[in-house]
C-alpha cells in the first residue's frame, strides 16, 4: 500500500468513533472441517483449537457486528442472506452466514464459508456481515474496503481469513520456493506484534508468486486497525505448515 493510501486510511475517524475493537486471524483450508478431512481430521486438531480460541476471544469483546473478511472473486460486501457449500470438497454441507436463515441466498467463497463455519461453533452470535476482497486488489481498493470494515458498526470485530504461502516443500501446492519460509516468518511476526506497517508492506507480486491467499485480507485488517487509532496488542496462537501451506491464527485487541 502506498504512503498516500495509508495516510488516507489512517486519517479516517468516522465522526470520532473507534469502530474496530478486535480481530481474529484464521486460515481457511477445507480440511479444517472434520467432515471434509475424514480420517485425517485429528491432524488439524491443534489448528481447530487455536481458531476456536481466537474466535472466542473475538466474541468476548462484545461487538455489535462481526465482519467476515476473506478473499473472493471480486472486492466488496456480500448481500445477505448468504451461504457457502462444501460440496466441491466432497461433503454435502451448506454453511449459512447466519443461523436460521430461510434460504441460501448469495454464494460465499471458500474463505468466508470457513469463517461462517468457525463462527457457528460458538453460541454467542452477534450480527454478521461478509466482505470479500479480490486477491489482486490494489492499494485504492484495500483502503476503501478498510473504511467499509471500520464503518460497519459502533463496535466492530473482524474475523479475517487467509492462508500464508503455499510453497513450503516439494509436496506443497506451489512446489518448493526458498522465499516462502522467510515470507511466512515475517507474516507470523507481524501478526504476533500487530505490526501494521509490516503487513501493509507485504509485496503483492511476491505474495501472488508464493500463493499467499491472506495478503489482501491482512492488509485490509491493517488499514482498518490504523483507522481505528490507538495501540493494538497481538498474540500468535498457531503457526504451522502441515501440507506445505502456512496456517496462522492470531488474536488482536485494541489497547
Amino acid at each position: 500500500m502506498t504512503g498516500s493510501a495509508r495516510r488516507r486510511t489512517g486519517d479516517s475517524r468516522y465522526g470520532g468513533r473507534v469502530p474496530l475493537v478486535a480481530a481474529a486471524v484464521c486460515p481457511h483450508p477445507p480440511l479444517l472441517v472434520p467432515e471434509v478431512a475424514g480420517s485425517a481430521a485429528p491432524e488439524l486438531d491443534d489448528l481447530r483449537a487455536a481458531c476456536d480460541t481466537a474466535v472466542r476471544r473475538l466474541l468476548a469483546t462484545d461487538p455489535d457486528i462481526v465482519v467476515l473478511l476473506g478473499t473472493g472473486p471480486v472486492t466488496g460486501p456480500i448481500r445477505t442472506p448468504a451461504s457457502g457449500s462444501l460440496q466441491p470438497w466432497g461433503v454435502d454441507l451448506d454453511v449459512p452466514l447466519m443461523p436460521g436463515q430461510l434460504d441460501r441466498g448469495a454464494v460465499l467463497p471458500l474463505s468466508l464459508t470457513i469463517g461462517a463455519w468457525l463462527l457457528a461453533r460458538h453460541d454467542t452470535r452477534p450480527q454478521v456481515t461478509a466482505v470479500q476482497v479480490a486477491a489482486d486488489a490494489g492499494p485504492a481498493e484495500l483502503a476503501a474496503l478498510a473504511d467499509e470494515v471500520g464503518a460497519a458498526g459502533d463496535r466492530v470485530a473482524s474475523l479475517v481469513l487467509g492462508d500464508g504461502s503455499a510453497c513450503r516443500g516439494e509436496k506443497a501446492p506451489g512446489y518448493d520456493d526458498a522465499r516462502a519460509l522467510p515470507y511466512d516468518q515475517g507474516v507470523a511476526a507481524a501478526l504476533a506484534d500487530a505490526d501494521l506497517d509490516a503487513l501493509l508492506d507485504l509485496d503483492p507480486v511476491v505474495s501472488t508468486e508464493l500463493k499467499a491467499a491472506g495478503r489482501a485480507p491482512w492488509q485490509v485488517l491493517a488499514g482498518a486497525a490504523r483507522a481505528a487509532g490507538g495501540g493494538w496488542r497481538g498474540e500468535l496462537l498457531h503457526d504451522s505448515a502441515p501440507y506445505g501451506v502456512a496456517y496462522f491464527v492470531a488474536s488482536w485487541e485494541r489497547v
